[in-house]
């Protein structure tokens, strides 16, 4: 359903887009054209440059600069992807820095020794160090859904800058404004509730939802229910469209499997009553906004909300995947590093599978499918290893900027949190045992150590561990 859905949606949603500017674009915009050649040839190619050409002179009032607008971006909504990286190269290339006119400005600049007048020669040197096409791109944002627009145009650049860097200044640039907009103080924390929020809006929430599909209403129903709570951060340009979003469930004691917590034939908890709250889902929802980071906001936001309402909540945690640890374990027994399993370990699967372990892929050939999960014997033997490297992974494998590697754990580190607790068989879905080994962490946040272990971290890289990852990292 959740393919589905988003697909459906999307549709919708680019459809709407193009009808509303179609009657802004008016007559200057040629449907057919862009229509019929999506891939934007070269013979179109002139007549869009012309058309940003038209869009930077900015002739006529308002009425017309946005009608201007409207057309080269009903352009753009037309082309396939062929043609958007098309298009993107020629506004990339065409409309850059003019470098000559940077070196006049940085030479006048040098030369000039008095320190009246000085601000005028510094001044232009801001003005030469834009490029012409940030008040093309700019100009989107007075449309109606524009900066929407600009952030799906920006998904698109993702997509295409890793065989394009010669579009790396335009991304920049639409990062720059980006990050000037959704600044956090301009965003709305909102709760999201299955009677009182629009249909439309559970809908994107169903597509948008990036660590456990939501697969009915039905399910995301349950996810809605007086004992959870959803929140997201929205933007006043974009107000039908969460950019983030939280899922928690209000509980007692710490949750290890999100199988578990989400059973819609579990009993509701009496919320007054629960004494943890568990975030077991943090979705970006917009791929546009990919390096604007305002998920450590959410969640402090999300807290305080959350410990306003209800009393009694003592414990703040999270259940979150692992979603580097197979790939990794992969590589390490690729390369050959074979010393990770102890003696006793060894002889432990020796037991279980019923013949010698062996040596290079033993372990690699087990996990390849998901029948060890069935197997009683063979899945307690692979306990003890697997968490003890998952917590070696978690701590100790990183990057060359000494953060931790894993994404998520590095995520919850630089918001003040410390690894908690690890989780046999916490996610037993395939994407679960595909990506960690069905294996998930508990991420604690302490309130009244939060800001001393977010300084911790990101200072000077501390890992902040409990007794109980400890013991695993020892064996």
């Amino acid at each position: 359903m959740n393919s589905e859905l988003k697909r459906s949606f999307l549709e919708r949603t680019l459809y709407n887009l193009k009808s509303g500017w179609q009657s802004i674009a008016g007559a200057s915009y040629d449907a057919s054209a862009a229509s019929n050649r999506p891939d934007l040839p070269e013979g179109d190619q002139k007549r869009i440059h012309q058309q940003m050409l038209n869009c930077l002179e900015g002739k006529g009032g308002e009425v017309s600069a946005r009608s201007r607008a409207a057309a080269l971006g009903h352009v753009y909504l037309a082309l396939d992807i062929i043609g958007k990286e098309r298009f993107l190269k020629l506004l990339a290339k065409e409309f850059n820095v003019d470098h000559d006119s940077v070196n006049l400005a940085l030479e006048s600049l040098r030369s000039f020794k008095a320190v009246v007048g000085r601000d005028k020669l510094e001044q232009s040197l801001r003005n030469t160090l834009v490029a012409p096409r940030v008040k093309l791109l700019t100009q989107f944002n007075a449309l109606p859904e524009g900066v929407k627009f600009l952030v799906d145009m920006r998904a698109d650049l993702l997509s295409l800058i890793k065989k394009n860097h010669e579009l790396k200044g335009l991304d920049n640039d639409l990062k720059d404004l980006l990050k000037s907009w959704f600044d956090v103080g301009f965003l709305e924390l909102k709760q999201i509730k299955w009677d009182q929020s629009p249909a439309a809006l559970l809908e994107k929430l169903i597509a948008y939802e990036a660590v456990h599909a939501i697969e009915s209403w039905d399910d995301l129903k349950n996810r809605l229910d007086s004992d959870r709570r959803c929140f997201a951060y929205f933007h006043p340009r974009m107000p039908n469209e969460p950019l983030i979003f939280v899922e928690v469930a209000l509980v007692n004691g710490i949750a290890g499997s999100v199988q578990a917590l989400l059973d819609a034939s579990a009993p509701v908890v009496d919320p007054n009553h629960a004494d943890t709250a568990i975030f077991y889902s943090i979705s970006n929802a917009q791929k546009g906004l990919a390096g604007i980071s305002f998920g450590n906001f959410l969640i402090k936001g999300v807290v305080a909300e959350l410990a306003k309402e209800f009393k009694n909540l003592k414990v703040f945690s999270t259940l979150s995947p692992i979603p580097g640890f197979r790939s990794w374990l992969n590589k390490v027994i690729s390369q050959g590093q074979l010393n990770f399993l102890k003696p006793s370990e060894r002889k432990a699967l020796n037991i279980a599978m019923g013949r010698k372990w062996g040596t290079k892929g033993g372990l690699k050939a087990t996990l390849v499918n998901n029948d060890w999960c069935t197997n009683e014997n063979l899945s307690n033997a692979l306990q003890k290893p697997l968490q003890r490297l998952a917590a070696q992974y978690l701590t100790t494998i990183k990057t060359n900027d000494g953060r931790v590697s894993d994404q998520v754990a590095h995520f919850h580190l630089s918001n003040g949190a410390i690894m908690e607790r690890l989780n046999w068989m916490g996610d037993t879905s395939e994407k679960g045992i595909k990506q960690s080994a069905g294996l998930m962490i508990n991420y604690l946040y302490n309130l009244d150590r939060i800001e001393d272990n977010h300084e911790a971290y990101s200072g000077s890289r501390q890992v902040k561990t409990s007794s109980s990852i400890n013991n695993i990292l020892k064996g």
